[in-house]
């Protein structure tokens, strides 16, 4: 049960007012918290409890519901051989979070990319510019509603092979 693992445990403790949910799906841990809370929740699961190394950063677009975004984290402890996953709603009004560089260098590129392709802003990012995407792309290609043949583009009518 998830109210039984050591981080849904502390973090109730320190960031009751923080968790808007927590639950256990075949052992993954989740819980999901306030944007405005995430840096701080990611600092006490990093410095309190070892959870030492930000696997991914990334992003799911819920097009039609809100919030629109969601912004995921997988972390993991080493020491503890522990897993936990940290989702925060992010909408489409709003759609900006505070960066984990300060914790993690390992977020510099994982944040870009969701920058690039999701077009959520990462607050106090040292270098938020596009990675994989042309400077002058327009829009970002993971969003729901973006043209399926890109911007201002031709279906492509050649051959595959």
């Amino acid at each position: 049960m998830a109210e039984n693992n050591r981080a849904v445990v502390k973090l109730k403790e320190r960031f009751a007012d923080a968790l808007l949910e927590t639950k256990e799906f075949r052992g993954e841990v989740t819980v999901t918290v306030k944007k405005e809370k995430v840096l701080e929740v990611l600092k006490c699961l990093k410095e309190d409890l070892k959870y030492d190394f930000l696997v991914d950063v990334t992003a799911v677009d819920y097009l039609g519901q809100e919030p629109r975004f969601m912004v995921v984290y997988q972390l993991t402890s080493i020491p503890n051989k522990d897993k936990i996953r940290v989702k925060a709603p992010v909408t489409e009004e709003d759609c900006f979070i505070d960066s984990a560089t300060a914790l993690w260098n390992s977020a510099d590129w994982l944040e870009r990319e969701v920058y690039d392709l999701m077009g959520i802003k990462f607050v106090n990012h040292p270098n938020l510019v596009r990675i994989l995407m042309t400077d002058d792309w327009v829009g970002h290609p993971l969003r729901k509603d973006y043209p399926v043949q890109g911007p201002d583009r031709e279906p492509y009518k050649g051959r595959l092979s």
